[in-house]
């Protein structure tokens, strides 16, 4: 028996000293001005793929379409809001697992780098933080606070739990990290914050990735004339968007002790698009010329987007300009990327494909099948339930003098109806320059008007009766994800409502509707009133599944359900008209749907599936197209 113990305490040994050596045979460093893999210089060829804006089920065809492009690498963001979708709920299951997307990149052959922020950008609902950051007292975000820096801290802890692990440093495919994320521009836009504070605060951060885990190489990321501000005393810089590779080496060499690896870790092949803005596109020519100009000067890159994907429910984010308080990102985030919003390949991918193939000694896969598409003619809404009439009715309004934020009704996303009384007939302007971000004005229930951040519209004129009600539903569009105002981005109502000059208070109702999960009409009678908002209902039945895009040309403004998934939000303006519905979301026989319309200016009957997407037809007012 003693000899049998001794000889299995052998084996398990021998297996673990086996599998020790199998995880840590690959090494991966930035050494005498090159990235070494194994000690051996390295080009790094890399696209950015968020595993957040696909289905779990398509990770694998998404990555090896882009092993299948030509690189070696894929990049993803992590969105800590996705990870941690309400306070203290950890959540790394089935679209949240970045531990199994980052082992299926390794298992189709690609090297990972992980962009973990705690800041991100990324056209995504606040740059990646939880939105109830902003209820934290005394808490300042992206800056040397500590209530801050505690909870940065606990969402590292976290993520370092499910990735420290998949390091090359302990086997895995995990080359590099990030530190913060394109900082450089932030202090750029916030000097009333003294450098020294800046240069403190993203020190912090690298020490909490390191302190947590993270042992691979890490990198900042800045456009190459922002090193100074979002540099990091000994990581690597690299440069977004640098296409003169002359100044790349320049900056570069600047602070990085006179040496490279150089690297863009943003290259652009196509670009983000706004609500009520033209579709960008970028031409193929000056995409493969640049790839070619890195891959014979050696400049590793990383494609910013290889393959976009989808702003699912809530999660796009918005920018601002000087004319544009707020630019809502579109739900689709097709970027006008090399692979499309459904995975396929473009001729933008075949041409980097080529010019890949023209240069790399390594073996570039076949191009994977895609997925199936199918056209679903037409979806019957045989039930329509009045918003005002039917759902409200059903819900406990809180009563404040004043309205109150998003935040401080502790709701994220969606919608919140503002209803108030009057007693006393009252006319005029009605100021809501606290708007945020999209309203539709009712009185008695009719609706009278709609005003609108994005388009900069915060008044219009009003006549409130005697004895009337005035509604005002208010929709989230999505927090500022970029820039100096994200740390302004509270929802709803923000500031009073005035009509007339004068200040509108007293026994505000205010109704949440936050839509985070499909409403449940079982118990609701069919209703429908011109113009009020209303939730449609159907069902369909399919015997063969394939990915699909519903057609919504023909609606005004809303979000679509289709068994429990938030496809995103439509809206006429434009210019995207379509919204992609994946097949993996789809069931052989029953499929239900639920489309609340915000405008209903017009009673729907039905909707189809088509096997295109529309995403370049702008609706815009008249106005607004002199």
């Amino acid at each position: 028996m003693k000899k049998l113990v001794l000889s299995l305490i052998a084996l398990i040994t021998l297996c673990c000293t086996y599998t020790f050596a199998q995880k840590a045979k690959h090494t991966f460093e930035i050494k005498n001005g090159s990235f070494l893999y194994d000690g051996k210089p390295i080009q790094i060829h890399s696209g950015e793929m968020h595993y957040s804006r696909v289905p779990h089920q398509y990770w694998r065809q998404r990555l090896e379409m882009i092993k299948a492009m030509g690189m070696n690498a894929v990049t993803t963001y992590v969105f800590w809001n996705f990870q941690e979708p309400a306070p203290g709920i950890w959540d790394f299951k089935g679209d949240r697992d970045i531990a199994q997307f980052v082992k299926i990149a390794g298992e189709v052959g690609l090297h990972v780098i992980i962009r973990p922020g705690p800041y991100v950008c990324a056209e995504w609902e606040f740059g990646g933080y939880p939105w109830w950051l902003q209820k934290v007292p005394g808490m300042e975000i992206r800056t040397y606070n500590q209530p801050f820096l505690d909870s940065c801290n606990t969402y590292i802890h976290k993520l370092a739990g499910q990735l420290k692990d998949l390091q090359i440093t302990h086997g895995g495919p995990i080359i590099m990290v990030q530190a913060e994320n394109e900082f450089g521009s932030y202090v750029a836009q916030r000097q009333d914050i003294p450098l020294k504070q800046h240069k403190e605060y993203s020190m912090a951060i690298k020490n909490e990735l390191v302190k947590n885990g993270f042992d691979v190489p890490f990198f900042t990321a800045d456009g190459s004339w922002l090193f100074k501000g979002g540099s990091i005393d000994g990581v690597f810089p690299t440069a977004n968007g640098e296409g003169n590779v002359k100044n790349l080496r320049k900056v570069v060499n600047e602070y990085n002790k006179g040496e490279g690896p150089y690297m863009v870790a943003e290259f652009y092949p196509g670009w983000l698009d706004h609500w009520g803005e033209s579709f960008v596109r970028t031409s193929i020519k000056s995409v493969v010329k640049q790839t070619e100009t890195y891959l014979k000067d050696t400049i590793s890159f990383n494609f910013y987007m290889i393959y976009g994907g989808t702003n699912f429910g809530f999660t796009s984010g918005a920018n601002y300009s000087g004319d544009h308080p707020i630019q809502p990102d579109l739900t689709s985030y097709d970027y006008d990327a090399p692979i499309s919003e459904a995975g396929w390949a473009t001729p933008k991918y075949d041409s980097i494909r080529a010019i890949m193939k023209k240069y790399v000694s390594y073996n570039i896969p076949e191009v994977p099948k895609a997925i199936p598409v199918i056209a679903i003619p037409s979806i019957q809404l045989n039930k329509s339930v009045d918003l005002f009439n039917n759902i409200v009715s059903h819900i406990q309004p809180i009563i404040a003098d004043t309205p109150m934020t998003f935040e401080g009704l502790n709701q994220g996303y969606g919608y919140v109806l503002y209803r108030k009384h009057f007693t006393q007939p009252i006319s005029g302007k009605l100021d809501l320059k606290g708007l945020r971000d999209y309203a539709l004005i009712y009185v008695n229930g009719k609706k009278v008007g709609e005003l609108n951040r994005q388009a900069n519209k915060f008044s219009m004129n009003i006549d409130i009766p005697f004895n009337a009600t005035l509604d005002i539903l208010v929709e989230n569009m999505g927090r500022i994800n970029y820039g100096g105002e994200i740390v302004h981005n509270l929802k709803g109502i923000i500031s009073p409502v005035i009509i007339e000059g004068n200040e509108i208070t007293g026994d505000w109702e205010m109704y949440k509707l936050p839509m985070s999960e499909a409403p449940d009409l079982s118990k609701q009678s069919n209703s429908y009133t011109a113009g009020n908002p209303a939730i449609y209902e159907g069902s369909f039945k399919l015997s063969k599944l394939g990915d699909t895009f519903l057609d919504m040309s023909k609606w005004g403004k809303g979000i679509v359900f289709v068994n429990g998934h938030n496809l995103g939000r439509y809206w006429k303006l434009g210019p995207q008209q379509t919204l992609y519905l994946p097949g993996c979301w789809l069931n052989k026989g029953k499929n239900t749907i639920e489309v609340f319309e915000q405008q209903n200016d017009i009673k729907q009957t039905e909707i189809s599936g088509i096997t295109t997407p529309i995403l370049d037809k702008l609706n815009l007012p008249q106005e607004d197209k002199n």
